[in-house]
């Protein structure tokens, strides 16, 4: 049952140079497509092809996979084949202008429409006051105004001449209108009656007189409630008069603009709805400074106001929403980039719109109504009303990541009320929670036609499955990115493509055959398997960039090995500080931990501590302590006892258990009591990579045999004594090591790992090296018995036909001691049932 150290070859898989028939990167072309990740590809087909309401993406993958710059170069090269979707306006509704109209335009029209009806009022405001003060039009206006004036002149002459027959005068007064007597046939003829010149006439006379000023002043009367129906038809003779001039001004002045749109049936009616009002305001067009001030109008938000404090023309713009090119063009930024490419806008590519929403709040994706002050009110218009990520993805693909989204009040459940109903409906936060009360809009809700895809971890994707019923039917198709892959000679070749093209898009320096294989052999290490290659983009990149720094430091023209070693070293070194305190607590014995000569009961336990985004392997010393139990087998964790140990961990120790009860006198009960203790930790521990470890100082303890601590130990165990595969190996090893070399490398010093993580060594350069020269060893195990005979160097033992272990064996010794706990506690027992009788 020896178990052979293992070769240096097998701790380091180096990549094969006999592929690469290419000197440089510079020779290669660049990657295309999604090389590797088949499965998310046809996901990525299937989900932008099929037209089903519900059918958007939920892209999921580690952090760093570069899952972000490979859908959108999947997205843009498939959305510049698409049609260009509508612009969208808003604009004034004027029967009701707090609600107001949207306007679906073709692709590139929107700002055409714009510009037009900028175009018209800068018309009208030329052609309307100088067809005002024109002469035909002033001489027709004479004529109305001369009319209006000879049909009163003709009324009071009338009176006046009735009136003088009898000698009473008609006169204008500040009051108004007035009758008075006169005198007739002396030298004051038509003068008016003094009151005591009026009194000395005589009573036939005076009657006369009063008689005669009834009558006319009943004329008066009627003649006065003639003149609002004549002014009321002299102001409509002139409205008339105007609405003939201003309909021929603004039919002229919108000829071309309804031509050019005359396609679009939202936009005609639009236009014919502006030519009525332009009719009705023409007016607005020739109001001086000094009567705009004096004119009093009604506000966007319906407060009274002077005309010159608006825009009166406001009414007449239109608001652009979204503008879509109908012209497509290529993403312009870097496809290679780990971060997603966009512009300010968050606009990617051409044809269909791709847009990465980068700050999903509420108002981001439906849009907002903004507000001004002005004369101590917050007003509004259609001209404030801003698109929201929604409205600029229309027709499109828009972008999200899922962790962002979640993290943003309102944004989740907005979302997915526009993808349920189908419509962009903009809300305002204040509304939505009734925290204010300021007077605001309601526009028309805009149709929703889109991909919306979802970036986000693999967690997120589960937890949203199961937490929210409405997340699997609004994002049924699921693209999930591989972590890794397979290290074959055609992916090797690609991986050498991908680098080319990442140097080409970052402007680094390309790499030599021998900078490329270091780098790949690095995705192996980051992929923790020598037979895989890491997807992740983002370290991969993060490498390139220092090595290219080093090497223009440096004054090359090409990225080797050399650079990429000493990026990899900088990058360790930058973060070591942590891994180097924990290396000087235990080399000043501060921590205890030997690396040589033999205790019972302790072995070297090796676990990984992780920190943000490094990791190291540090040693834990594991101690075992066994004594007579009470009738059963039971071995206290201590690390469960005080609540620092994880479940995980708690179920390898229990395991231990199980092993040993099938292992040892299995027809006799046990009769033993155990404790296990990681010694000197402090905080909690997970994971049952100890379990291995912890029964090899359990069995130690029991058969009183001491295990080498030149050797440190991990994997974990099943019940039937089989050691499995454990994560973090790499870490592990050199951890242990680090503290070898630091004491001195002996040559009996060595790491037990599961022979199943074997695949999984890509062990540092100097663990290779101490290995080649037989200074340390690293021995795979399969079984608890290899491992056994290994740090106890002694026999494990095999039970044979007498239903005995192999005497003087590991196991033999270990179940002896087990039956004499068993023996000792019956006579333990039979001692109390006697006292107890007595």
């Amino acid at each position: 049952m020896a178990v052979d150290p293992l070769p240096a070859e097998l701790l380091y898989r180096a990549c094969d140079l006999s592929p690469f028939e290419f000197e440089t990167t510079a020779e290669l072309e660049d990657l295309a497509g999604l090389a590797g990740q088949e499965r998310v590809l046809e996901a990525l087909r299937f989900g932008t092809a099929i037209r089903r309401h519900g059918y958007n993406l939920f892209v999921l993958g580690p952090d760093g996979a570069g899952k972000h710059d490979a859908v959108t170069r999947f997205l843009a090269d498939i959305a510049i084949r698409e049609r260009a979707p509508s612009d969208w306006a808003y604009v004034m509704r004027f029967s009701a202008p707090n609600r107001p109209v949207v306007l679906e335009l073709a692709a590139g029209t929107g700002s055409a429409l714009k510009e037009g009806m900028a175009r018209l009022v800068e018309d009208l405001k030329v052609t309307v006051p100088g067809v005002l003060e024109s002469e035909e039009y002033q001489n027709r206006r004479q004529t109305i105004d001369e009319e209006y004036r000879e049909k009163q002149e003709q009324a009071f002459e009338g009176l006046r001449g009735r009136a003088e027959e009898e000698g009473i005068a008609l006169l204008r007064t500040p009051a108004g209108f007035a009758l008075a007597p006169v005198h007739r046939g002396d030298e004051h003829q038509g003068e008016v009656l003094k009151p005591d010149e009026f009194n000395a006439l005589p009573e036939a006379e005076r009657k006369r007189i009063e008689g005669t000023i009834q009558t006319l002043q009943k004329e008066l009367a009627d003649t006065l409630e003639h003149m609002p129906s004549w002014e009321k038809e002299h102001r409509e003779r002139v409205r008339l008069l105007n609405r003939e001039v201003a309909e021929r001004l603004v039919e002229r002045a919108m000829r071309d603009l309804r031509q050019r749109f005359d396609t679009m049936p939202a936009v005609r009616d639009w236009l014919g709805t502006v030519a009525a009002d332009l009719i009705d305001n023409a007016g607005i067009f020739a109001v001086s400074a000094n009567a705009a001030q004096q004119q009093m109008v009604q506000g966007p938000s319906g407060q009274m106001m002077p005309l010159g404090a608006i825009n009166p023309f406001r009414r007449y713009e239109v608001n652009v929403a979204v503008a879509n090119n109908d012209t497509p063009k290529k993403p312009a930024a870097s496809p290679w980039k780990a971060e997603p490419a966009a512009d300010a806008g968050g606009y990617i590519g051409g044809g269909a719109p791709i847009v990465y929403e980068d700050h999903p709040t509420l108002q981001n994706l439906v849009g907002r109504v903004e507000h001004v002050p002005q004369m101590g009110a917050l007003i509004t218009d259609f001209t404030l009303i801003k698109a929201g990520s929604l409205h600029r993805a229309n027709g499109g693909y828009l972008l999200i990541d899922a962790l962002k989204l979640l993290r943003e009040p309102l944004a989740w459940e907005a979302l997915k009320r526009a993808l349920r109903r189908r419509k962009i409906v903009i809300e305002s936060p204040g509304e939505f929670m009734s925290l204010v009360s300021t007077v605001t809009l309601e526009p028309d809700p805009i149709p929703l036609d889109l991909k919306v895809l979802l970036f986000g971890e693999r967690y997120l994707y589960y937890m949203l499955s199961n937490a929210d019923p409405e997340f699997g039917e609004l994002f049924k198709v699921a693209a999930d990115f591989e972590d890794v892959l397979d290290r074959e000679s055609e992916n090797d070749l690609l991986y050498a493509r991908f680098l080319a093209g990442l140097a080409r898009a970052e402007d680094m320096l390309p790499l030599d055959r021998s900078g490329v294989a270091r780098v790949i052999e690095r995705a192996s290490r980051l992929a923790e398997d020598a037979e895989k290659l890491s997807t992740a983009v983002r370290p991969v990149a993060d490498l390139l960039h220092e090595a290219d720094f080093i090497a223009r430091s440096k004054s090359a023209s090409l990225i080797t090995a050399f650079h990429i070693d000493a990026a990899v070293e900088a990058q360790i070194s930058r973060a070591d500080r942590m891994r180097e305190r924990s290396l000087e607590m235990i080399t000043r014995d501060i921590v205890m931990i030997d690396t040589e000569g033999e205790c019972v009961g302790q072995v070297n336990g090796l676990s990984v501590l992780s920190m943000g985004a490094v990791s190291f392997g540090r040693p834990s010393r594991i101690t075992a302590r066994v004594r007579m139990g009470l009738g059963t087998a039971r071995v206290l964790d201590i690390e469960r006892e005080v609540d620092l140990g994880g479940p995980i961990h708690s179920k390898g120790v229990l395991i231990l258990s199980g092993y040993l009860s099938a292992t040892f006198l299995p027809e006799i009960p046990f009769s033993m009591s155990a404790s296990l203790v990681f010694e000197q930790s402090y905080g909690g521990i997970d994971g049952d990579s100890a379990s291995s470890a912890e029964l090899y100082a359990l069995i130690s303890a029991l058969a009183e045999i001491p295990i080498a601590q030149g050797f440190a130990v991990t994997g974990s165990v099943n019940q039937l004594g089989e050691v499995q595969a454990i994560g973090g190996v790499n870490d592990k090893i050199e951890g242990f090591f680090d503290i070898c070399m630091r004491r001195g490398l002996t040559g009996e010093q060595g790491v037990l790992i599961p022979a199943a993580n074997v695949k999984h060594l890509m062990l540092r350069q100097d663990v290779v090296d101490a290995v080649e020269r037989g200074v340390f060893a690293v021995y795979p195990v399969e079984t608890i018995e290899e491992g056994v005979e290994l740090l106890m160097d002694t026999p494990a033992g095999t039970r044979g036909a007498d239903g005995k272990f192999t005497p003087g064996s590991v196991y033999a010794k270990a179940e002896a001691r087990l039956a004499a706990f068993a023996d000792n506690q019956r006579r333990f027992a039979q001692r109390v049932d006697d006292n107890g009788k007595r």
